[in-house]
C-alpha cells in the first residue's frame, strides 16, 4: 500500500522560459493552421506580438521537471504497474511565448479500490507567471495495479 503520509508533499518545482520556437514545433506536431503559428511575419501584421501558448502545451512543459518521475520516485512506485488515470486543466488566464512559467507540484490524494488492488495517486499543480500570477491548474491521477 502507498503510504498516505505523503499526502500534500511537493514532489516537483521547476521554472520553464516559453520560447516561440518551440510552440510553432507543437503547433505543427499537432495540426494548428493558425497564423500565428505557422507564418510569424503574418502573425506580426495582425497585431499577435506574442504567441498564445496551446492549453495543452503547458502538459509538456510541466513533464520538463528535473526528474518527471519523481512522485513515483518518492512512493516508489514500480513504472511497470502504472495507468494513466484521469487528466484535466484549470486554465485562469493565458501564457505567452516569452514568459517564464513556474510549476510545483503536489500530491493531493491517495487512495484505493478493490481491496488495494488499484492505488491512486492524485498530483495538482499551480502553473504561475513570472509575476506570480497563477495561469493554470493541472491534475492528473496515476492508477497503480497490485497483483
Amino acid at each position: 500500500m502507498i503510504d498516505k503520509s505523503h499526502i500534500g508533499a511537493v514532489v516537483s518545482s521547476h521554472s520553464v522560459n516559453v520560447e516561440a520556437g518551440r510552440l510553432r514545433f507543437f503547433a505543427k506536431a499537432t495540426g494548428q493552421r493558425d497564423a500565428r503559428y505557422t507564418d510569424p511575419a503574418a502573425a506580426q501584421d495582425a497585431g499577435y506580438p506574442n504567441l498564445p501558448v496551446p492549453p495543452t502545451f503547458l502538459f509538456c512543459l510541466d513533464m520538463e521537471a528535473p526528474n518527471p518521475r519523481a512522485t513515483m520516485d518518492l512512493l516508489n512506485i514500480d513504472i511497470g504497474k502504472v495507468l494513466h488515470g484521469e487528466q484535466s486543466f484549470k486554465y485562469h488566464q493565458m501564457a505567452y511565448a516569452g514568459d517564464c512559467l513556474h510549476f510545483e507540484s503536489r500530491i493531493v490524494d491517495i487512495y484505493d479500490k478493490k481491496g488495494g488492488a488499484l492505488e491512486f495517486v492524485v498530483r495538482e499543480t499551480r502553473v504561475t507567471r513570472q509575476s506570480g500570477e497563477l495561469v493554470a491548474e493541472l491534475r492528473n491521477s496515476l492508477v497503480v495495479r497490485n497483483g
